[in-house]
């Protein structure tokens, strides 16, 4: 089973540059996002694996954790090194993180 990390954990990783890999729909994910975070449905994830760098570990975030957990885990079981970020987007915002709107790289 995939690591949760927090979201404080995640802000401090994307210091670092890592991978953020957002799980919800374009309709979400257009509505407001982490920054860096690249859009890949969670119902697209196993079709797009090549896009996904297998060389970093992959920072996972969906709404609330949920689906994140799931893509994560399939991740995982590729031989990806993946965690899944808990409260997800939703707790990003609300505690106030800075929020992106941009398309997705």
């Amino acid at each position: 089973m995939a690591e949760e990390v927090s979201i404080h954990d995640l802000e401090q990783a994307i210091e670092q540059g890592v991978y953020v890999l957002d799980v919800r729909e374009p309709h979400e994910f257009s509505d407001g996002h982490v920054p860096e975070a690249r859009l890949v449905p969670l119902n697209s994830v196993s079709e797009n694996l090549d896009s996904i760098p297998k060389d970093e570990k992959i920072w996972v975030i969906c709404q609330a954790g949920g689906r994140s957990m799931t893509a994560a885990n399939f991740l995982i079981e590729q031989g990806f090194d993946a965690v899944s970020v808990a409260g997800g987007t939703g707790s990003w915002i609300a505690s106030g993180k800075e929020v992106s709107f941009e398309e997705s790289k």
